[in-house]
């Protein structure tokens, strides 16, 4: 099984009536302000481990466990609502960051959610790194209607048991579902992986660590005017990070392109961009040592 260079440290702090759990690796550099990693969806905060094993310099790292994944503990919920996340943040980087900026670095879900709360509040962010925070397609107004039928449905389908995700009979059986939807994924670390990602249950399983209300499509409509919005405040240098296989046409097809987010980025004021070769959507995983290089360049430089 992989075996981390660096150890990390569990924190629960609490947040909005939850009790977030926060993995935290390092301890406060002088002249470096605390790097802020949060994950993408159906993830959690330990899948960083190996780009922080892969920094050339120590420094604090904190990764929280958004709500309703990892550690965190939350009130049930039936359905997840984005703006929670961004506020969530807030006062995370209340409690560890005080008043200083940080800087911020986030995964899938994670990088779209640094997007949008660096927009909201660019005073407290020095640098930012997207990871293939993509957003979603464009809507209409005229999808509204049958979005917020699908959301009813769906959450009845839940009250039902009907979403549930599935469970494991080993940790083993955890690691090989892991390397199945990445093929990068080597043993080693999907086996470590898994023992994050999933947690063994009074009924001798492994249950993914995820709620399977995350399942439920959100009731609004994605509005790409107010994103690009958020995107022209953004005043500090920020980093793109894109893998060499093309999630979006994986994806969405021609509903959504890569080269349309392309053009979203322009609004970005002072962007930089970088790609990862021989890399998927986990390219955190599949190249933690190049990507650990880009980051950090980005950040000290």
């Amino acid at each position: 099984m992989y075996q981390p260079h660096r150890t990390s440290r569990s924190e629960f702090v609490p947040i909005r009536r939850s009790r977030y759990h926060v993995r935290i690796w390092g301890e406060p550099q002088p002249g470096r302000v605390p790097l802020v990693m949060v994950h993408g969806w159906m993830d959690v905060s330990a899948s960083y481990q190996f780009v922080v094993d892969a920094f050339a310099c120590d420094r604090l790292v904190i990764a929280p466990d958004w709500r309703g994944y990892g550690l965190t503990e939350s009130p049930p919920a039936d359905n997840y609502w984005f703006p929670d996340y961004l506020a969530d943040l807030d006062f995370l980087l209340d409690h560890y960051g005080g008043g200083q900026p940080v800087d911020l670095v986030g995964h899938s879900m994670g990088g779209n959610i640094a997007m949008l709360y660096t927009g909201a509040r660019p005073q407290r962010v020095r640098r930012l790194v997207n990871l293939e925070g993509f957003g979603m397609p464009a809507t209409r107004p005229q999808q509204a209607p049958k979005r917020y039928a699908k959301w009813m449905d769906e959450l009845k389908a839940f009250h039902r048991g009907e979403l549930d995700l599935k469970s494991y009979d080993s940790a083993e059986g955890v690691a090989a579902r892991l390397m199945k939807t990445n093929r990068r994924l080597p043993r080693d670390k999907a086996e470590w992986l898994a023992r994050h990602w999933a947690r063994e249950g009074a009924d001798g399983r492994w249950h993914i660590l995820g709620d399977p209300a995350h399942k439920i499509t959100n009731a609004q409509l994605f509005r790409v005017e107010e994103a690009l919005e958020l995107y022209r405040l953004i005043s500090c240098p920020a980093l793109w990070v894109e893998a060499g296989d093309d999630s979006l046409a994986q994806w969405w097809q021609d509903r959504f392109t890569l080269a349309e987010f392309h053009q979203r980025l322009a609004s970005v004021p002072n962007l930089r961009k970088a790609r990862v070769d021989d890399a998927g959507h986990m390219f955190h995983h599949d190249q933690p040592a190049v990507l650990a290089r880009l980051i950090e360049d980005f950040l000290d430089g």
